[in-house]
């Protein structure tokens, strides 16, 4: 399908994204309980602010499509990953092998390999799906560490 109506599609759906849109009919297909963008995460950078994961299966494996991987998302989840340490998130790229940005030498999956984030390309494989765990998070997980005035 074109781009163009993948992401007709989607938003019809409620979708931000073709590759979103693609991820809940995959779910779909295996009777899976599943939220989609359920729940906030508050992280900190120079400001509070709370991320919006894509997708929260119902083993709890918090789940980011991306198409595109700017530096910004880049540095959100790094940041993210240091103040909360025990949430599982995982990608699911258009395509892992594209390059940080333009002239660069590295991948979407070197990135996340170098950063110990679990990826994967167009559909969520199905041992992710298989693992053992329940969805107990809150629908706002708020910041862990001390926060500045």
């Amino acid at each position: 399908m074109p781009d163009a109506k993948r992401f007709i599609a989607a938003r019809k759906h409620g979708y931000a994204s073709g590759l979103e849109h693609e991820i809940s009919i995959y779910l779909d297909s295996y009777k899976l309980k599943y939220e989609y963008e359920k729940i906030k995460i508050e992280w900190e950078d120079l400001t509070y602010r709370t991320y919006t994961p894509d997708f929260v299966l119902h083993n709890g494996i918090i789940i980011e499509t991306k198409g595109q991987f700017i530096t910004a998302d880049r540095m959100k989840h790094r940041a993210i990953k240091k103040q909360h340490p025990n949430l599982d998130i995982r990608f699911i790229f258009g395509n892992s092998k594209q390059k940080l940005r333009k002239g660069a030498k590295s991948t979407y999956a070197e990135w996340c390999i170098k950063y110990d984030f679990r990826y994967y390309d167009r559909i969520i494989p199905e041992d992710w799906l298989k693992e053992k765990g329940k969805n107990k998070h809150p629908k706002f997980i708020e910041f862990s560490g001390v926060k500045r005035k």
